[in-house]
């Protein structure tokens, strides 16, 4: 007999390394809008329940914000609440703050974020500047560096899941 659960139940896939070693898992986005809304939104969030759909819907309605310039033109139109449905005037403050913070450090595409986060002088400047923003605190930092693919993330977990699960989300083309 089996049930809906069998595949839960089967164990993971062993990697090349054996199961000594945790696989090395890209997880991240390569959308600016997307690292910077699933930051925010984690705090005290479900990630899949919650977050993640959000940052889905924000990727599908606007693949252009996938670059900080892109997501700053989107985000002048106001409609940021209306396309991840979310109403609290705090995280969408968060979130035109922390954009403020990439662009005033010259960060205009994942890849630049990730040579801002791989150059230790680059990270300590660009991580003192995000500590500046209100809820941005050192584990929300460790997420973004996991979320920009600069860690790989195989350990990390959302700072706003306290049940412990992964930090997941996938990586979505931006088309």
């Amino acid at each position: 007999m089996t049930t809906s659960n069998d595949d839960a139940n089967l164990p993971a896939a062993m990697d090349s390394h054996g199961l000594d070693h945790p696989p090395e898992v890209s997880r991240g986005w390569d959308h600016i809008g997307a690292i910077i809304v699933d930051a925010t939104l984690q705090r005290r969030q479900n990630y899949h329940a919650t977050v993640k759909p959000r940052v889905v819907a924000l990727i599908e309605a606007w693949p252009d914000a996938g670059t900080t310039s892109g997501f700053r033109r989107r985000l002048d139109t106001g409609e940021l609440s209306d396309v991840i449905s979310w109403p609290s005037p705090g995280r969408l403050a968060q979130v035109e703050d922390m954009t403020r913070v990439f662009e005033h450090h010259g960060i205009d595409t994942v890849i630049d974020l990730r040579g801002a986060l791989g150059d230790q002088a680059g990270r300590t400047v660009l991580r003192e500047a995000l500590a500046d923003v209100r809820h941005v605190s050192p584990k929300t930092l460790d997420y973004i560096e996991t979320l920009s693919g600069t860690t790989t993330g195989a350990t990390a977990t959302s700072p706003g899941d306290d049940a412990g699960q992964p930090a997941p989300p996938p990586s979505v083309d931006a088309g």
